[in-house]
């Protein structure tokens, strides 16, 4: 199985498990997941849901294998496709916790910024690297990354896509904490287990608060996105971003 899920006590782990491919998400993967999040919402007995990967990476983001299949007529759907897996996410009124390592990648990223806190071991190294192939950023980064650092910081980290290491994010506001890599789980699951034990009702109904405070809406936004993404796909840069990086070279972009 690439998604496993444990329930104890209270809390749900759902873990990303396809460790040879530091859990990059298949076509697969995205269906179940967006089918689990509303069920684990549901799911009465499921107070808190702790999101984490196999291995040592958390996700580096969507399968590579699948890039050269998209076509103009279904481009736009598989996006949102795609889109839904975070949005089911974001809009589950329970605490969700990130327990994240190692390459925390494109919308690997996105699902862990989609989490209401995010713990990271010292390992974890955070990425948006879709400028070096052309594409824009997907599963909700550019909103995610601009509610969290504001339009500046966001853009130099999505134009530049450079790495960001744990501290940094730290730094930066984008993880609760950073501890060492053997300590990630206990830490993630003492957390989840402190939550776990709260008034569910009232911080599923904060957590809505929360989202009143975001201008434009997560849903509103990944229409432009997918709109965005949709047409960058088609693009010659991308054809050239996706051969440089199977060819592990620098590409040769014309802005076309």
């Amino acid at each position: 199985m690439d998604i496993e899920v444990l329930r104890n006590a209270g809390v749900a782990t759902v873990r990303l498990s396809r460790p040879d491919k530091l859990n990059a998400l298949t076509d697969e993967m995205k269906e179940q997941l967006t089918s689990l999040f509303p069920e684990l919402a549901a799911d009465s007995s499921v107070r808190v849901i702790l999101l984490t990967g196999a291995g040592r990476g958390f996700c580096a983001g969507g399968d590579v294998s699948t890039m050269a299949n998209f076509k103009p007529a279904s481009a736009k759907a598989r996006i949102r496709k795609a889109q839904q897996v975070v949005l089911n996410l974001a809009n589950v009124e329970k605490p969700v916790i990130a327990a994240v390592r190692g390459p925390v990648a494109g919308i690997g990223w996105s699902l862990a910024l989609a989490c209401d806190l995010i713990v990271a071991s010292e390992t974890a190294k955070f990425h948006q690297s879709f400028a070096k192939i052309g594409l824009v950023p997907d599963g909700g980064a550019v909103f995610f990354l601009t509610q969290v650092l504001g339009p500046y910081r966001a853009k130099e980290m999505i134009y530049r896509a450079r790495p960001v290491t744990a501290q940094e994010a730290h730094t930066l506001g984008l993880v609760n904490r950073v501890v060492a890599d053997d300590a990630l789980e206990s830490t993630a699951e003492e957390l989840a287990r402190e939550l776990a034990s709260g008034p569910g009702f009232a911080l599923g109904v904060t957590k809505r608060m929360f989202k009143t405070l975001q201008v434009p809406s997560l849903d509103n936004f990944l229409e432009t996105e997918a709109w965005a993404q949709s047409l960058s796909l088609l693009t010659d840069d991308h054809e050239e971003g996706g051969r440089a990086f199977r060819e592990k070279r620098k590409p040769d972009f014309t802005g076309q």
